[in-house]
């Protein structure tokens, strides 16, 4: 489970700086990076409710 919340924030760390690239700087390629990312993050968020449910009911 350390793992997976060390890989949700690597995630929203390149989330945060590729959204804030197309924001300030209007860099198109950083918004497809950034929905891509969100995606992934959407993906291990899912992971990470499921592991802390099951790790709950022990």
């Amino acid at each position: 489970m350390k793992k997976l919340v060390e890989q949700i924030n690597a995630e929203l760390a390149e989330f945060q700086a590729n959204a804030e690239a197309q924001v300030a700087k209007g860099n198109k390629a950083a918004g497809a990076r950034a929905r891509k990312a969100a995606l992934s993050l959407m993906k291990d968020l899912k992971e990470f409710r499921k592991i802390s449910v099951a790790e709950a009911k022990k």
